[in-house]
């Protein structure tokens, strides 16, 4: 974790973004326990012996194909992991889908009335398939606050691939320099990049602060109200641009403005390559 700080926002003068991206899983809604629970019980419905917790949250990002061929040690186009997505899609309407309101993270939505009413466009780019992302965010109240929702089954090649992001972009008729994405794992960082768009990384999802610093995020939040605050103009406290994260777009700190204590700029993040999507 990096020592917490209290990051002035005027003094790197961000920018404002028109259109705003989110990842839906550990961004947006608490659902990483309950897709272990999903998978574990899929396994079962398989007959197999289901992995450790561990393991299977470590997929969490990738597409279904892929996370049920590696955890499964079979071929992702074979027919065993084809029966197994089928087992989780049924599953997931039955143990996540009822508790999706209880799973929003704290501060999401008054936080995504707070940018809609500033006049950012809100968009989803999820490695769920789009017809179970639309059902998630409907059942937790928050499908009418996105212009839109494009699925891993929406393009050729999901996250950490930039073609998600590219489309939302190209669909909403919004530039990379306007567009930010939000994500809690190193593939929506990567993708991110590979778009050519800003990332804010949150640290209370899938993956750790050390690990989503080095897929080398713009910025790192810690909470939602962190996320906010970074797309506005009064940040919360313990909101930092990422190590190595550079002010957005070539921006340069506000005359006579000087960094709040603790806050670093970004000396050179390496850019990822892309690569693939999530359950």
């Amino acid at each position: 974790m990096f020592d917490s700080a209290v990051f002035d926002s005027a003094a790197f003068n961000l920018p404002s973004f028109d259109l705003v991206v989110f990842d839906l899983d550990g961004t947006l809604v608490d659902t990483p326990r309950a897709i272990v629970e999903t998978f574990t019980a899929a396994f079962g419905a398989l007959g197999v012996a289901a992995p450790l917790p561990a393991v299977i949250r470590a997929t969490i990002g990738l597409p279904l194909e892929r996370a049920f061929g590696d955890l499964l040690t079979a071929a992702p186009d074979g027919e065993l992991v084809a029966e197994g997505i089928r087992h989780y899609q049924r599953l997931f309407k039955e143990i996540i889908l009822p508790r999706a309101g209880e799973l929003v993270f704290p501060g999401v939505a008054e936080g995504l009335h707070e940018l809609r009413a500033r006049g950012s466009t809100l968009a989803v780019a999820t490695s769920k398939f789009h017809a179970s992302a639309d059902a998630l965010l409907r059942s937790a109240g928050l499908r009418d606050l996105f212009a839109l929702v494009v699925g891993a089954d929406q393009v050729s090649r999901p996250k950490p691939d930039p073609e998600s992001g590219l489309l939302v972009m190209r669909t909403l008729g919004v530039a990379a320099r306007h567009t930010v994405m939000v994500g809690d794992t190193a593939h929506d960082i990567h993708m991110a990049h590979a778009a050519g768009m800003r990332s804010i990384a949150v640290t209370y999802g899938v993956h750790g602060a050390d690990e989503l610093a080095l897929a080398g995020p713009t910025w790192i939040a810690d909470t939602f109200a962190e996320v906010v605050a970074l797309l506005g103009t009064q940040p919360a406290p313990g909101a930092q641009p990422a190590r190595g994260a550079q002010p957005a777009h070539g921006a340069q700190p506000a005359p006579g403005a000087q960094p709040a204590r603790g806050a670093r700029p970004q000396e050179g993040a390496a850019r990822p390559k892309a690569g693939e999507p999530v359950p």
